[in-house]
C-alpha cells in the first residue's frame, strides 16, 4: 500500500533504487547498496520494516563487494530509520543471513554490525530476538554461521538472565571444542572478550575450562590466538590463584613447539607479566623471557626484542644487570637484521632503569656497536631513540660513533634511509647543541638541498625550517640564508629550483629584516629566470613572504613596493602556468592587505 505522504515524484527515484538492487551491473547494485539509508528515509520506518528489510533479507545470493556493502550500511545507526532502538531487532535478520556467507570479510563485518546494534537493544529484545539468532548460528550446518557465532557471545551476556548466561557458557563451550579448527579459532580468538564479561566463579570454572582445552589444541593455528586469552584471565584472578591455576599454560605457551605460538607470546610478554604480578615475574617469567631471548627463531626473537624495556622495568636494576643484559649484548650481534633493528629500536629504553653509571659500564660499547652496524635501519633506529639516552649520559660520550654513522645514513644509496635520517636532524640537533651541529652537520644539511631525488631536496628545505626554529633566527641569517642564496645563481636549474622551494618554506621562521635585506633580491632575481618552472614557483614564493608578513606597515609598505609589481610582471608572463600562480598569489596578496 503505497504511504499517502509521498508523491510520485518521491516514489519514483525509490522504485528507481530497489531495481538498481536488482541490476546486473555489480556497481549500480554497489551505489544503491551506499544509498540504502536514502532508501529507508524516504519510505519512511513503516515501509522501510514492511518491504526494504525483508528486500534485503533475500538479497544474499550477490557478489562479496556488494553483500560487504550492505553488512556495513546495517550496522550505521540504521535503527534510526526504521522506527529508532524498539525496532532495531527487525536489522538481525539480513544480518543472521550475511553471517553465513563463505567470504570471511563479510561475515566479519555483519558480526561487527549485529554488535552495534545489540547495544540499542532492550533486555527483552535481546532474549526475544538475538539469542534465538545466536542459538541458530551457533549450531549451523555450515561452519561459516558456527564461526561467526563466536563473536556475538560477550556483547549481550551482561545484559541477560543467570538462566540464560548458563546457557550461553555452555554455548561457548560448545564451540571451543568443535570438530572444524576455523570454528575453534573464532572460540580462541573472542574467549578473552567474553571471558571479561563473566564473573570471578565462572572465570574460574566456565573460563578456564574453555581456555585449557584451546590452550592444548592440536592446530597451533588455534593455540596461538589463546595467548591473549591468557592475558584477559590472569588479569581476572589473583595471583596466588594465577599460580595455581595458569602456570601450567604459561610454560606450555613459552615452549610451544610452534614457533607462531611463542612469537604471540613473545609479542604480549608484558601484558602478561603486568597481570600475573611481581613475585610470578621474578620466579618464574624471567627465566621464560631470557629463553625467547635466546629462541631458535629469528620472528621470536625479534618479538621478544621489543618487549625488553618495557619487561625490565618490572624487575630491580641488579636484576636487569644480571640477567638481562648478558642476552641483551648477544642479540646486538645476533644474525639477523630485523633482531638487530628490533632491539636498537628498544635498546635506550634501558638507559632510564639503569642511570648515569651502569649506562656507561654496560650499555654505551653495545649503542656504539649498533652504530656501526651495517644494516641502516638498525643504524636508524638507534639515532631516533638517542633522546633517552642523552637524557641519563649525555650525547658526548656518543659522539665519536654518532657523527661517522649520520654521514654514512646521509650517503646510503636509498633515498628512504637518506630522507628518514633527515627527519631526525632537528631532534639530534637539539641534543648536540648548535656548536657541534654547526662544526659537524651544518654542511651535510645544505648538501641534501642537492640531492638528486626530489623528496629529499623537500624534505631538506623543511629541516632547515625546523633547524631554524631550534636554534633561532640569528643562526639561520649566518648559517642558512647565505647558503641558501648563493644556490640560486648556480648553472643547474634543480639548484635555483631548490632556493626558490626553500625560500618558500623557511621564510615564515625568519623576520623581515631577513627577508628584505638579504632574500627578497634573490629571489627577484629568479622571477626573470628562463625555466618557467622556477617563474611560477617564485610566484608562489612571493605569495608566502606577502600572507606572512602583510600585516605590518613595513611589510605592507614591502608588498607595495616591491613584491606587487614582480607579481603584476609574472601575471604578464608568456607560460600559462607562470601566469596562473600569479594571479592566484596576487588575489591572496590582497586578500591579506584587506584583512
Amino acid at each position: 500500500m503505497m504511504d499517502p505522504g509521498l508523491g510520485t515524484d518521491e516514489i519514483a527515484p525509490i522504485a528507481l533504487l530497489m531495481d538498481e538492487l536488482r541490476s546486473e551491473d555489480v556497481q549500480l547494485r554497489l551505489n544503491a547498496i551506499h544509498r540504502v539509508s536514502t532508501i529507508a528515509l524516504a519510505l519512511g520506518p513503516e515501509r522501510a520494516r514492511d518491504e526494504l528489510i525483508p528486500f534485503l533479507q533475500d538479497s544474499v545470493d550477490d557478489e562479496d563487494e556488494v553483500l560487504l556493502a550492505l553488512a556495513e550500511e546495517l550496522g550505521k545507526s540504521f535503527e534510526e530509520y526504521v522506527g529508532g532502538p524498539e525496532h532495531a531487532h527487525v536489522l538481525l535478520g539480513p544480518l543472521e543471513n550475511l553471517s553465513a556467507v563463505e567470504e570471511t570479510l563479510v561475515r566479519d563485518k555483519a558480526a561487527e554490525s549485529i554488535t552495534k546494534i545489540a547495544a540499542v537493544l532492550s533486555q527483552e529484545q535481546i532474549e526475544q530476538y538475538y539469542i534465538p539468532l545466536l542459538n541458530r548460528l551457533s549450531h549451523g550446518e555450515w561452519f561459516t554461521s558456527r564461526t561467526s557465532s563466536a563473536a556475538l557471545y560477550a556483547p549481550v551476556y551482561a545484559k541477560v538472565s543467570p538462566a540464560i548466561q548458563d546457557d550461553l557458557r555452555k554455548g561457548f563451550a560448545t564451540l571451543g571444542s568443535d570438530d572444524t579448527p576455523m570454528v575453534r579459532r573464532a572460540a580462541a580468538k573472542w574467549l578473552g572478550a567474553f571471558a571479561k564479561d563473566l564473573s570471578k566463579p565462572h572465570v574460574l570454572t566456565d573460563g578456564l575450562s574453555i581456555y585449557r582445552r584451546l590452550q592444548a589444541d592440536d592446530q597451533d593455528s588455534v593455540r596461538l590466538l589463546t595467548v591473549e586469552d591468557l592475558v584477559v584471565i590472569a588479569q581476572q584472578l589473583t595471583p596466588t590463584e594465577v599460580k595455581e591455576q595458569l602456570l601450567k599454560q604459561i610454560r606450555q605457551s613459552i615452549s610451544d613447539k610452534s614457533w607462531r605460538v611463542r612469537y604471540m607470546a613473545a609479542n604480549h610478554f608484558n601484558a602478561l607479566s603486568e597481570a600475573v604480578g611481581v613475585e610470578l615475574v621474578r620466579e618464574e617469567l624471567v627465566g621464560h623471557f631470557v629463553q625467547l631471548l635466546k629462541d631458535n627463531e629469528a620472528e621470536v626473537r625479534t618479538a621478544a626484542a621489543g618487549q625488553i624495556p618495557g619487561f625490565s622495568k618490572l624487575l630491580e636494576r641488579e636484576v636487569i644487570i644480571a640477567r638481562i643484559i648478558p642476552f641483551v649484548r648477544e642479540l646486538c650481534q645476533d644474525t639477523s637484521q630485523h633482531v638487530r633493528a628490533a632491539l636498537a629500536n628498544q635498546i635506550t629504553g634501558l638507559a632510564p632503569l639503569l642511570g648515569n653509571d651502569a649506562t656507561i659500564e654496560h650499555l654505551l660499547q653495545l649503542f656504539l656497536h649498533l652504530l656501526k652496524d651495517e644494516f641502516p635501519e638498525v643504524r636508524l633506529n638507534i639515532i631516533s631513540k638517542l633522546e633517552q639516552v642523552n637524557e641519563v649520559i649525555g650525547i658526548q660520550l656518543l659522539s665519536d660513533s654518532l657523527l661517522p654513522a649520520i654521514v654514512e645514513l646521509a650517503e646510503d644509496k636509498s633515498w628512504r634511509v637518506r630522507q628518514a635520517i633527515i627527519e631526525y636532524i632537528p631532534l639530534l640537533a637539539t641534543q648536540l647543541g648548535k656548536p657541534f651541529f654547526d662544526e659537524q652537520l651544518a654542511n651535510l644539511c645544505m648538501s641534501w638541498l642537492g640531492d638528486t631525488v626530489y623528496s629529499i631536496r623537500e624534505a631538506a628545505t623543511v629541516n632547515l625550517k625546523k633547524l631554524t626554529e631550534v636554534f633561532g633566527v640569528e643562526w639561520a641569517r649566518t648559517a642558512i640564508v647565505p647558503k641558501v642564496v648563493n644556490m640560486g645563481g648556480h648553472p643547474n636549474y634543480l639548484y635555483r629550483m631548490t632556493t626558490v622551494q626553500a625560500i618558500g618554506t623557511i621564510a615564515p621562521s625568519l623576520n623581515l629584516e631577513i627577508i628584505q635585506n638579504e632574500i627578497l633580491d634573490a629571489l627577484l632575481h629568479l622571477a626573470a629566470d628562463p625555466i618557467p618552472n622556477i617563474r611560477f614557483n617564485v610566484a608562489k614564493s612571493l605569495e608566502v613572504l606577502a600572507t606572512t608578513y602583510g600585516k605590518t606597515p613595513e611589510g605592507v609598505d614591502l608588498i607595495q613596493k616591491r613584491i606587487a609589481p614582480a607579481l603584476e610582471e609574472l601575471r604578464t608572463d608568456q607560460d600559462a602556468d607562470v601566469r596562473y600562480f600569479a594571479t592566484q598569489a596576487i588575489q591572496r596578496t590582497q586578500t591579506t592587505l584587506q584583512g
